[in-house]
């Protein structure tokens, strides 16, 4: 390893960042939303979308460590990671291909689970890059240029490839994606220069990806536990208004209440769930790591599902076709990523300053905020309260993205920092895994009742996820773990 980087080294290594989060935030944010609409009935839309991005999240969460742990035993001339990166672009352009032509739901569901497949391939690898050719005390810099090449394709994306989705360019916006993700890819390929692995190590695979399938294994549970117990808490509230409002309004209850209820308990119970069985008892001796992944995994279910839904929202609003809304989401997904990123830049500063728990405890009630000023839109649709409720979400995200994960360094065993934390990376895939699960087809529900009732429903439900998030900061520690 090099004992002194160039500032543009710090560039070459995390430039792939760019092109494989540009073609994610494509693929999750804008074209998977707008075929949805157009291939899926009105009231089914929330669900579907809901159910492709379960079924994808999934896929990545048992792919990317994988690939990751192949990648570190890898004696190839080529090199360990970059070997693995040119076969997932490879496989990325096929299968954004395959999106690009879909014509039809079910063929839109087998292209995006491929491609998640695909992507995640690169990605596990791609993570090994910083610890392989950064010295230690120059990982805080090169860090920070790795979040800023995941920050600046929010932008990228908004502001040129949903408009050409807006425009009716389609074929245009996947061959856009497609060229940022060949272009990095590239440059990678010539400008990172890897050490080779002389020695594949001998230690097995097979306790790495137990943890893996025992934190989805929790978060399964949780999912299940969250059902069951969201179901009761709904339907006994939905029993005591019964008699006032009437059984069609009483089922309303049930479901948004259930539903909102069930998201939180599935956050909790997966999390622990999925520690203990990966920890063991070790879990129950760093209780504040295992809540720091709660809060994290709170709010990114939140954050996240909240901007997958958000097209539909805006069909649904201001009466847009699905290029309309394409158009319309990119402009907010631009203000909100410039929001992300100028507030993720301030964030490291004001967290040295101020605490990291008090910037995460901010963040979390910005986001609560803005989600409820969004909330103010469903029935009275106000492009520039949404405008401003995008704005205060992206300086909460921002925010968060910096402090959280800072702070979750403090909690975690000193000696065994890459174990813990590569465990919470699993619980923040899950994240989507629950928003979006039961976010969608409780959306879906609730507008059959009443038109609109749904986004009310879920957006309450991610404010309440973001709220809870800040209050659960009480059971984190802030300084390190003995």
């Amino acid at each position: 390893m090099r004992k002194f980087l160039h500032w543009y080294d710090y560039l070459f290594i995390n430039l792939y960042w760019l092109g494989l989060n540009t073609r994610n935030t494509a693929v999750g944010s804008v074209f998977t939303p707008y075929l949805v609409a157009l291939f899926v009935p009105e009231a089914n839309r929330n669900g579907a979308l809901g159910w492709i991005s379960t079924a994808g999240l999934i896929i990545a969460m048992l792919v990317q460590p994988a690939a990751g742990l192949l990648s570190d035993r890898s004696t190839l001339r080529f090199g360990r990671r970059r070997p693995f990166l040119l076969v997932g672009t490879l496989f990325d352009l096929i299968f954004l291909l395959l999106i690009a032509l879909a014509g039809n739901f079910w063929m839109l569901l087998a292209a995006t689970l491929l491609i998640q497949f695909s992507a995640n391939i690169s990605h596990g690898p791609l993570q090994g890059l910083i610890p392989d050719l950064v010295p230690e005390e120059q990982r805080g810099r090169a860090s920070a240029v790795k979040a800023v090449m995941e920050l600046i394709p929010i932008v990228l994306v908004g502001s040129i490839i949903a408009q050409l989705v807006g425009a009716g360019r389609f074929g245009w916006a996947v061959a856009a994606t497609g060229a940022i993700l060949a272009i990095t890819l590239v440059l990678t390929l010539f400008l990172v220069r890897e050490e080779l692995l002389r020695q594949k190590p001998i230690s097995s695979l097979r306790e790495p990806m137990v943890r893996v399938l025992g934190m989805l294994s929790g978060i399964g549970v949780g999912a299940g536990v969250g059902l069951v117990g969201g179901a009761a808490l709904g339907g006994a509230i939905a029993l005591m208004a019964w008699p006032l409002v009437g059984q069609k309004a009483a089922q309303a209850i049930w479901i948004g209440v259930g539903g909102m209820a069930a998201m939180a308990i599935a956050v909790v119970a997966g999390v622990w769930s999925g520690a203990l069985t990966t920890l063991g008892q070790e879990a129950r001796r760093h209780r504040s790591f295992i809540w720091w992944i709660v809060n994290r995994l709170l709010f990114l279910a939140a954050a996240t599902s909240f901007q997958t839904f958000l097209p539909f929202f805006l069909m649904f609003a201001f009466g847009l076709n699905a290029e309309q809304a394409a158009a319309l989401n990119g402009a907010l997904i631009t203000v909100i990523g410039l929001f992300i990123l100028v507030s993720a830049l301030a964030g490291g500063w004001a967290a040295d300053r101020f605490g990291q728990r008090r910037v995460v405890l901010i963040s979390g009630w910005l986001a609560t905020i803005g989600a409820m000023l969004a909330l103010s839109t469903i029935w009275s649709p106000n492009l520039a309260m949404i405008y401003l409720a995008g704005s205060i979400l992206g300086v909460g995200v921002g925010l968060f993205m910096t402090s959280n994960w800072a702070l979750g360094t403090n909690p975690a065993p000193a000696k065994e920092a890459g174990r813990y934390l590569g465990i919470s990376n699993l619980a923040g895939a899950g994240a989507g895994v629950i928003g979006k699960g039961l976010g969608g087809p409780m959306a879906d529900w609730l507008n059959a009742f009443l038109p609109g009732l749904g986004y009310l429903g879920i957006f309450a439900a991610y404010a309440f996820l973001f709220a809870l998030s800040a209050l659960i900061l009480g059971k984190v520690q802030e300084e390190p773990a003995g």
